[in-house]
């Protein structure tokens, strides 16, 4: 049974609705402003839920003018809720240590590997699965954020019990050996607040007067309980906003108001007029979309129930524009061709732009694809450690010293030039990459950096190889700088190893545990930079813009498939099993009436006049007064409601893209998002198409060589195709196209090898080259 929502003594100030992000930031700096005045800066403390976009927070709390009640400059105390709790319990017991992901996977691995207790079939065949470690993993650190334990329970499903099972003995083993695991950080500051234990409450507490809880709509119930623990001998203020929780909502259900109240604040919802100080002239043009997806308010509905004076004018509609084309890829070229006429036509920088995708593993690929249209972009970030080839270099070596440990005299047995040797043979493997990438190879360079500490050893086969070095010279800035965090990961594995009694101090441990890191590691687990100082395009989870806003913002992979998807909360369970699971730590089995509490688009009274095309798809929209499903109408309510605050980042527009998606067989078939469909068939909503086709004008220094490298083949084939069907070419217009291009080789400033290739392509049109394939 949850344990009772915990009291809170304060106030909580709540915006009508998702707006711009600038208007958040205002209202929660004249808050600060308030409580600065009276308590000082200095002792006013603000705690923001995610650490997303404590940047643009912190500015906008800067920016507030307190000289005259401070007498000076300020710097405003701003943390994340997590980095606060860690914090606290590091201000309890300084000698814990935080367990690190790499350290989480070797011990959790152990522990199961141990299990008395039998695995259920079901666990079993579905280990098989690439994806099977990672969905544990996040499932178990969602059960310990939540404080599930297996004895709370009664009768839960077979899996889940042998998982908690397993997430109990795990943290029993962390914290016989003193660490603690970053998900279990706010429970255990909690319950060391509450109990005030050794004076912890009295010590954190004496540096502030007052708290501001600010993104309060997505404190869930142990962060509201923290707040309680910190705030008793202090104001606390909330800031919060409705329709905007997406993260509290995944495993509570309930409106903020409700929730605010229940739990003793005192509730002010603010006016939209008081959020926008009156001004609608400086509203996006996109808001009306945003507030709609948000809200279900239309401006056709909005000006009915205002004043009755029909429909909307042209200023007070939503408008946006769509880019629709016939791949993934191609719908990353078109939002670089995008980006750079944007940048042609009103001069923004690159860091002006951000492009959001559905989910975070989407953002290595979408980053590289903009990169190679020429499009440079600014996310910092830990990708995937198997697609790093510093670790994979690292790996290599490692996997060289076990065998030279094994057997000193094995590595030279290995002749590369044998054509009968196994090619899958893992040192093999190691050593061609060794040979590839470092200069002047040799095994005596292994035996030359080995030592008794791995780390050690590895330290000085980086500065032997000068890999460091290697990577500046060889890699673009970005690239490097995730290659320089690559390397510094396997030697804090390596450090680990030494320290550990997991495994064994030597090459043979660190293999193990390397490979076991770099099999279940996932795509930016750790840590994402989206505003570096040297700048470029934003790629981003579109969770990670709910603070932050850019003059254009591009949604990517808006598909049915997606937007809201088919698969929620987990692939590791079908969903027919999480609805009868009521201990999974998430909202899997909601009641309509608590759909309808928590979202506002599920009122009926909302739902206006539709075309056939809505009526059509009534069955999958969001506003249809059946809801259906209860669980995937709840969770599908929250991927409608993450494209409405993704869309509220845009500060001047809005982009909405999509692709083609195969249907089976040959043919292929737009299947748009149910909520593009939607805002379609909305009066007063518009979307504007953008020319994504392959003749549309050229932007872009990669995109005009592309297109300058195409012409001579596809002038020709123009030529030959009108011949072969009795047409008449004219022969003019192509020979004064290739003078041109003839005319700028031999005399513009233009780079040897770009000269070559673009008469290479008319090599290959005439047929006096042939490609081999």
């Amino acid at each position: 049974m949850a344990p009772a929502s915990p009291t809170l003594d304060g106030s909580c100030t709540l915006l009508p609705a998702p707006g711009p992000s600038t208007d958040v930031l205002a209202a929660i700096a004249a808050e600060y402003a308030t409580l600065s005045a009276e308590y000082g800066p200095r002792n006013v403390l603000v705690l923001k839920r995610h650490p997303a976009g404590l940047e643009p927070l912190t500015e906008a709390l800067a920016d507030v003018d307190l000289w005259e009640a401070d007498g000076g400059p300020h710097s405003p105390r701003v943390e994340s809720l997590p980095e606060h709790a860690s914090k606290t319990i590091e201000e309890y017991d300084p000698t814990l240590s935080r367990l690190e992901y790499e350290e989480r996977i070797e011990l959790i691995s152990l522990v199961i590997d141990g299990a008395s207790r039998s695995v259920p079939d079901y666990l079993q065949r579905a280990a098989a699965h690439e994806s099977f470690a990672r969905d544990v993993g996040q499932l178990l650190l969602e059960a310990t954020r939540q404080r599930i334990r297996l004895d709370d329970l009664d009768d839960p499903y077979d899996c889940l019990a042998f998982l908690y099972a397993m997430n109990d003995r795990f943290h029993a083993e962390i914290d016989d050996r003193g660490y603690v695991e970053r998900a279990d950080v706010i429970p255990q500051a909690v319950e060391r607040l509450e109990a005030n234990a050794d004076e912890l409450r009295t010590r954190v507490t004496g540096s502030f007067d007052a708290v501001l809880a600010v993104e309060f709509e997505e404190y869930r119930r142990l962060d509201r309980r923290y707040l309680a623990a910190l705030t008793r001998n202090a104001d606390l203020v909330c800031v919060g906003e409705r329709h905007a929780s997406v993260e509290r909502t995944r495993v509570e259900p309930g409106r903020i108001d409700d929730i605010a109240t229940d739990a003793g604040l005192a509730v002010e919802t603010l006016e939209p007029e008081t959020v926008r100080n009156g001004d609608t002239d400086t509203e996006p043009p996109h808001q009306p979309i945003a507030r709609f997806l948000a809200t279900g308010d239309s401006p056709v509905r909005s000006a009915a129930v205002g004043d009755g004076a029909g429909p909307p004018d042209a200023d007070s509609r939503g408008r946006a524009r769509r880019i629709r084309t016939g791949t993934a890829r191609e719908q990353i070229r078109a939002v670089a061709t995008e980006i750079q006429s944007l940048r042609d036509r009103h001069g923004w920088s690159y860091d002006e732009f951000a492009v959001a995708v559905p989910r975070i593993e989407r953002v290595p690929e979408t980053r590289r694809r903009l990169r190679d249209a020429g499009v440079p972009t600014a996310t910092i970030g830990t990708p995937s450690l198997a697609e790093d080839p510093a670790v994979n270099e690292l790996y290599a070596v490692v996997t060289c010293q076990c065998e030279r440990e094994r057997d000193g005299d094995g590595l030279e047995r290995i002749d590369p030039a044998e054509p009968t040797r196994d090619a899958s043979d893992p040192r093999a493997v190691s050593l061609d990459r060794l040979r590839a990438r470092t200069p002047d190879f040799s095994t005596d360079l292994l035996a030359e950096t080995a030592g008794v500490s791995v780390r050690r050893s590895l330290e000085r086969w980086i500065r032997r190889t000068d890999l460091k070095g290697r990577i500046a010279r060889e890699e673009a800035w970005v690239d490097a700088r995730e290659q320089y965090e690559g390397v510094r990961r396997v030697l804090e594995i390596a450090d680990f190893v030494e320290e550990t009694d997991l495994v064994g101090p030597d090459w043979q441990g660190l293999r193990r545990m390397l490979r076991r890191t770099i099999q279940y590691d996932a795509p930016y687990v750790h840590a994402v930079e989206t505003r570096p100082p040297t700048g470029g395009v934003t790629v981003c989870d579109v969770d990670d813009l709910k603070y932050d806003s850019r003059k254009a913002v591009f949604l990517l992979d808006l598909i049915d498939e997606t937007y809201p998807g088919e698969q929620f909360l987990t692939q590791l369970f079908p969903t027919a099993w999480l609805r009868e699971m009521p201990a999974y730590p998430a909202v899997t089995n909601p009641s309509p009436e608590s759909i309808a509490a928590t979202f506002a688009t599920l009122d009926v009274r909302k739902t206006t006049e539709s075309s056939s095309a809505t009526q059509q798809n009534a069955k999958h929209s969001a506003d249809a007064a059946d809801i259906g499903d209860p669980f995937e109408t709840y969770h599908a309510q929250r991927s409608r409601r993450r494209l409405a605050l993704g869309a509220r980042a845009a500060e001047r527009a809005l982009y909405c893209c999509s692709y083609e998606r195969g249907a089976g067989g040959l043919r292929r078939s737009y299947d748009e998002s149910r909520y593009l469909q939607l805002i379609d068939a909305t009066p007063g909503l518009e979307l504007e198409d953008v020319d994504a086709a392959a003749d549309a004008a050229i932007h872009g220094e990669t995109n005009a060589l592309e297109a300058l490298l195409a012409q001579p083949r596809g002038e020709l084939e123009r030529v030959l195709q009108e011949a072969s069907t009795g047409g008449e070419a004219d022969l003019g217009e192509t020979e004064a196209l290739f003078e041109e291009i003839a005319v700028v080789l031999e005399e513009g400033e233009i780079d040897g090898e770009l000269a070559e290739a673009v008469r290479s392509q008319f090599e290959f049109a005439a047929g006096e080259v042939v490609r081999n394939d």
